[in-house]
Formats: C-alpha cells, structure tokens, sequence
C-alpha cells in the first residue's frame, strides 16, 4: 500500500495545466529515475522508494538531479543560485527568467543540519543519528562547505533564486500555485535555542541549544513524523506529514538585502502551515519581474511553532508562477498590501507586527478590507462577521515579527458575485531566451 501525506489543510487537487514535464535522469549506479518502476511513492507522486542496494526508506533520497522534475524548468540549490540568511532585493541578479503561467521545480535546502551550533557538517550530524553519507544531501553538504554567512548578522535560512517573472510589474500580484511537494530525505530536525522560542528564558534548559532528529515512518499507509517519549527512547509518538515551504516571497525594494527571518509584505519567512499542495500565495510585486523565492521546507508545523523551528527537511517543490495585473487584483481582492493565502475552502489574509496584539488587529483590518474589497461587505457587517464566523489563527511566535492569519470560508458567500483574479496569457520565451 502507498503511503499518504496527511494532515492536508488545504486539500484538494493542485492547480496544474498542460505545461510539459521534465525529466531528470538518474546517475548510474541508483535506482533508476522515478517514475520508471511505475506505481507510486508515499506522497502519491511516480517512483520507487528504494535508494540504493540494499537499502530502502520510507521516501526516495532525492539527490540533485535524482528523480522526476515536474515542472517546466529545474532550479538546483547550488552556491550560484542561493542565499544564505538574506533575502533578494531589487539590486540582484535573477538566477533564472520564466515566463508567466510557467512552473519552476525547486531543491530546497532545510537549514538545520548545516548551521555552526551543529558542527556546520552535515554529514558528520546526521552520522551522529545514523543516518548513512548516501542519505545526506550533496547540495546541503557544498552549501555548509561554501556559502558564506554572517552567524552574528544573518538567519539561518537557505533560499533558492530568484526568479524573474516577465511582465510582473510593481502593483500587480505574483500568484504562487503549490503544485508539488516532495520530500528528499527520510528525516528532519526540531530545534529550540537560547534566546529564542515563545519561552524565552525558560527553555531550553542548560548551556546549549537542543536540536531533535525526527526520522519519519509509515504508519497505516501514512507518513509521519516520530519522536520518543525521553531521550534516548524509542520513538512511538507519532504525527502525520502535512509538508509546506515556510518562505516564498518577492524581493523588497531598495538595495538592502532583508534578514531571512521576520516575514512582511513582501512575503518571506511567513510560515502559514496552509501553503500545502493544491494552495495558493498571492504577494504584492515590489520590483520589476518579482523575483520570487523560495526556502524554509517543512515536513510539518503547528500553529505558533513555539519551539522555534517546525519539523524542517529538505523538500522537491514545484510551483507554477502567474502575473495578476494590478486592475485584475484589484477588482477580483480590492487592495492587497500583503501576503494573502487561498486554499479550496478558505481565503486567508494576514497581519504582521512585532507585537503578537497588533498582528491580531492588522489582520482584522486586512480581513475586512478584503471583505469589503471582493464582496462589498460594509464595514460593520464584515465585523460581525468575522466575529460570528471567522477563525484567526496564530501562524508563529519565534520569528521577530509575529504572524496572524485569518480562514474566510468562501462558501458563506456562494450567492455574492465576485471576479476572479485573471492572470496575464502565458507567452512562451523568444528564442535564446533564459530556462
């Protein structure tokens, strides 16, 4: 039986499309490209689990250039095309140019394992949990060796692009469409440090920072993560998958590159556990062609993510990007200064603020604002509602700028007419053009 991602909050199928796919072929010496044994892995997506002789684990170890590309183009995580704990700003150079309407698949890159709080070694951490050397990720291993980072200025996140998106101009919308999200590696990391967390100064306990290896396990044709009850036990606490990218976002304007950790309108270190397959992102464009990105994989999250970090490992992703033209946004949201989430069932808007209060009240304002901007909600009525009928979640606690989102269920307004937002016709690249 395949096993399955559970815990899909906003489940349903993913927005996909006609583009074709590409393919990757295997290294000599693997299990050959997924997709060529046939049937499926545990998310559901082509491929064999097995990772090399003799040895298989719940997931395929997706090495870069190791299995099935989804997406129109392919975007390794290399020193080239990441960044290490800043976020692109309009002075840099895209990595790679897309027309809108075409899909990008991405190797993430999860931070944990490679920082210098854990040896900046990844093979030698993951050795220490026993993971073998073909289990640990090239990519994570060159960038540990040979991307710089600032400990004392920088965050800790690895974020690949950007990619410039022709014809994405300041005011329109970047709609990110979640198309795919595969995990690389059968494990992840859990961390708590000193200063940092929603316990400050209470945990963790001791001198040093605690970091905790999750493997994941199939349960019931699920996968999960799993942790013991006390250190050094066996791991019988288990809890399903629900994989997301805790960063995508657009470059701010301006010549500073962003620290990667607080969120804000530009998008960022949002971490909305929503943002599974089949969801959508929409981000207000701040310079010419958005350059996206995208970092942070998750295999799971709770809201408020207190300890610090969520379940992080490395993840295959695939988004499709889509210009929504400034009047389009306009006519189908009203004005959207900030990230606002979709899923099948809910339209989410946001609020940010260092104080976890203010973040509440903006995200009341940005509710009604879009209320009033998608359905012509008065101002008051929109109150009520969302009183009687909305709920406001806490995305996190632990990234300097606290995040609130809102689930608007879009089927209390079945009987509203409302636009949809039109994306800009997808034109091929001239040739000679960037893929």
């Amino acid at each position: 039986m395949s096993a399955a991602v559970a815990g899909e909050r906003g489940s349903g199928s993913a927005a996909g499309g006609t583009h074709a796919a590409a393919e990757v072929a295997e290294p000599v010496g693997g299990s050959g490209p997924r997709g060529a044994a046939g049937g499926v892995d545990e998310l559901g997506h082509p491929g064999s689990a097995a990772t090399g002789p003799g040895t298989a684990t719940p997931v395929p170890i997706l090495q870069p250039g190791v299995g099935a590309v989804p997406g129109d183009h392919y975007l390794r995580a290399t020193p080239d095309t990441v960044l290490w704990g800043r976020l692109p700003c309009a002075r840099d150079t895209a990595v790679l140019e897309i027309a809108s309407g075409a899909s990008v698949t991405f190797d993430t890159v999860s931070h944990e394992g490679i920082l210098d709080d854990q040896g900046k070694d990844p093979v030698a951490y993951f050795a220490a949990h026993g993971v073998p050397r073909e289990q640990v990720l090239d990519d994570a291993v060159e960038i540990a060796a040979s991307v710089s980072r600032d400990v004392m200025a920088d965050g800790p996140h690895v974020v690949v692009g950007p990619v410039h998106v022709r014809d994405a101009h300041p005011g329109d919308l970047l709609k990110i469409t979640v198309e795919t999200l595969v995990p690389r590696v059968p494990y992840g990391v859990i961390s708590n440090r000193h200063g940092k967390g929603a316990l400050v100064g209470e945990l963790p306990r001791g001198e040093h920072n605690v970091s905790v290896f999750a493997a994941v396990a199939e349960r019931s044709g699920i996968l999960h993560g799993t942790l013991p009850l006390v250190e050094g036990g066996e791991p019988v606490v288990a809890f399903p998958l629900a994989p997301f990218l805790g960063t995508m976002g657009v470059a701010v304007a301006g010549p500073e590159r962003p620290h990667s950790v607080p969120p804000g309108t530009h998008g960022g270190n949002i971490d909305i556990n929503l943002l599974v397959e089949g969801t959508v992102l929409y981000l207000p464009v701040q310079v010419e062609g958005a350059l996206a990105y995208v970092g942070d994989p998750h295999f799971a999250q709770g809201d408020g993510e207190v300890a610090l970090t969520a379940l992080e490992a490395s993840l295959r992703a695939t988004l499709r990007f889509e210009v929504i033209p400034a009047a389009a946004a306009h006519a189908a949201f009203g004005e959207v200064t900030g990230p606002l989430v979709r899923t099948p069932d809910f339209l989410v808007p946001t609020g940010m603020d260092p104080d976890l209060d203010a973040a509440m009240r903006a995200c009341v304002r940005s509710s009604l604002a879009l209320l009033h901007g998608r359905w012509g909600m008065d101002e008051h009525l929109g109150y009520a509602y969302l009183s009687a009928a909305t709920d406001f979640d806490i995305s996190q606690v632990v990234d300097i700028v606290s995040g609130v989102h809102a689930r608007i269920r879009e089927a209390d307004f079945a009987g509203v007419p409302s636009a949809e937002p039109v994306a800009l016709a997808s034109v091929p690249l001239p040739e000679g053009g960037t893929a």
